[in-house]
């Protein structure tokens, strides 16, 4: 190999090491200093391709083993009873649980008209306690994707709290599913305790929301 040529592979060695280093650096800085692009994800509307039947998929190239068995494994088990004609899946919350070590299980049952104990509080925690919450609810008629849960607290009109969660893509069962939220701590102290106001959503990827709710909640010095 002569100079010219050695030349030339430590020119494409050092275009390549260059590129790589920007790269790098565009990662880190995209990683590490959010925008209000990365902000306004959860509000965009993606823009996604039309929406078909369950049933109208399932049944495709129904005699074609290979894609048969390949449908099987994406989506799991379906329970052909609760899928449907139409192409909206359905996503029912049943409860709320909260589950704290101090305590036996507190069930928060969703009423039909979404607005739990208008006349009080709906629950109350005990501050500087431990406690998970845990979303029961069941998907029929169709896939739900990208269903999530945010979760907005207020006290005294000011907003102290801010929560978005992915739950995952569901498939259409006849058993409830079950999701466990990261166990977290109750903020404790005289400013602590008092009155909360919330809203919890429960929307999917193309925004359609399945619940709404509005309610309150206390941080008391015991459990109630």
């Amino acid at each position: 190999m002569g100079p010219e040529d050695e030349k030339k592979k430590g020119e494409a060695s050092g275009e390549i090491s260059d590129r790589e280093h920007r790269l790098s650096r565009m990662n880190s800085e995209s990683s590490l200093s959010p925008t209000e692009d990365d902000e306004e994800d959860e509000d965009r509307k993606p823009e996604l391709g039309p929406m078909i039947a369950l049933k109208e998929q399932l049944e495709k190239d129904k005699d074609d083993e290979s894609l048969r068995r390949w449908k099987e494994q994406l989506l799991g088990v379906v329970d052909f009873e609760d899928v449907g004609e139409t192409p909206d899946p359905v996503v029912k919350i049943l409860h709320l649980t909260v589950r704290s070590p101090d305590r036996e299980e507190m069930v928060l049952t969703i009423p039909d008209n979404g607005v739990p104990n208008p006349k009080g509080s709906w629950f109350t925690i005990k501050e500087g306690s431990r406690y998970t919450l845990v979303f029961n609810f069941r998907v029929t008629n169709n896939i739900v994707s990208g269903l999530r849960y945010n979760n907005t607290v207020w006290k005294t009109g000011v907003k102290v709290d801010s929560t978005k969660a992915m739950l995952g893509t569901f498939s259409p069962q006849a058993e409830p599913y079950q999701h466990v939220m990261p166990e977290e701590t109750t903020p404790s102290g005289i400013f602590a305790r008092g009155s909360y106001s919330a809203r919890t959503k429960f929307v999917d990827d193309d925004n359609k929301c399945y619940l709404e709710i509005n309610y309150t909640f206390d941080i008391r010095k015991n459990w109630q």
